[in-house]
């Protein structure tokens, strides 16, 4: 009973003194780590207080560029594109400070992108190819902000609302947006539709072949050359068109300024709609005649 009592007695005191060991590793670790893990939690959130002040203060910068340059008359694309560089360009700046903060220098991230140039250029590719674009778009200027142009790789179209470094920002007549890659407008065809002050008007309308040449020719000389919104001054016609398998197809044409062009288009049809009615013009439908025999 004395030796079973004497061996316990030994187990707890080895128990005690492992556990006390234990515990003094544990308070040396955290004595050691732990004004650490505090200058770590620190810089922390010094670097947000940073990011988020540093961000403030890119807005402010950017936005004091932009109205200096929109009181310089500049073209209001080069102002977003500039803008949008600038931005960029400054949030870069903020990060190598950041990474100073925590003992990463601006050289060090030079030179690891330096020795990774073939993978970035490669993952960058596509963003260098736009912001190339971007670049050729402000100098060639194939179009403006404000106009409507058509882009022919997809057949989109809008009006030009903002031209970023990387993206020109379409705006639909249904006001949705269309975000297009600059590189894929400065490698493809553009038709600017608001490039020029006028444009010509085409209309084409077919009559029946019974119908009288000379009354049409004078319904559509009154109604589409006579509308307001055609101008006086410029080249205008009415003439047969061709003559078709159902109808005479007669035409007329005649210059407005490019914002009146869709109103006047409309307008004209629809009052050489009514004209024709008026005087028995008949606009004939595709048909055919089948005769047979036995």
């Amino acid at each position: 009973m004395r030796f079973l009592m004497t061996a316990d007695s030994a187990l707890t005191d080895a128990i005690i003194t492992t556990t006390e060991k234990e515990i003094g590793v544990l308070e040396k670790y955290l004595e050691e780590s732990l004004p650490k893990l505090l200058d770590f939690a620190i810089d922390v959130i010094l670097a947000a207080l940073v990011l988020i002040i540093g961000g403030k203060i890119i807005k402010w910068i950017v936005g004091i560029i932009r109205k200096s340059m929109e009181r310089a008359n500049a073209e209001q694309g080069v102002v977003t594109f500039v803008g949008s560089l600038c931005k960029y360009a400054l949030y870069f700046v903020l990060v190598l400070m950041i990474l100073s903060n925590f003992g990463i220098t601006a050289s060090s991230v030079i030179a690891v992108l330096g020795s990774a140039g073939l993978t970035v250029g490669l993952a960058l590719q596509g963003s260098l190819s736009n912001f190339a674009g971007g670049v050729l778009i402000l100098l060639l200027k194939p179009f403006v902000v404000g106009d409507y142009i058509i882009e022919n790789a997809d057949k989109q179209e809008g009006t030009v609302s903002e031209i970023t470094i990387f993206y020109t920002k379409l705006l639909t007549v249904d006001n949705k947006a269309i975000m297009i890659p600059n590189g894929t407008l400065s490698n493809t065809s553009i038709v600017n539709v608001t490039a020029m002050q006028k444009r010509r008007l085409d209309l084409r309308f077919g009559v029946a072949y019974e119908s009288d040449i000379q009354l049409v020719k004078e319904i559509l000389t009154r109604v589409a050359l006579g509308d307001e919104a055609v101008l006086k001054n410029e080249d205008a016609n009415v003439f047969v068109s061709e003559l078709k398998d159902s109808c005479i197809e007669m035409g007329a044409r005649c210059w407005v300024k490019t914002e009146d062009y869709w109103t006047a288009k409309w307008r004209i049809t629809e009052n050489i709609k009514t004209e024709f009615d008026k005087a028995g013009v008949n606009i004939p439908f595709p048909q055919m005649e089948i005769t047979m025999k036995k």
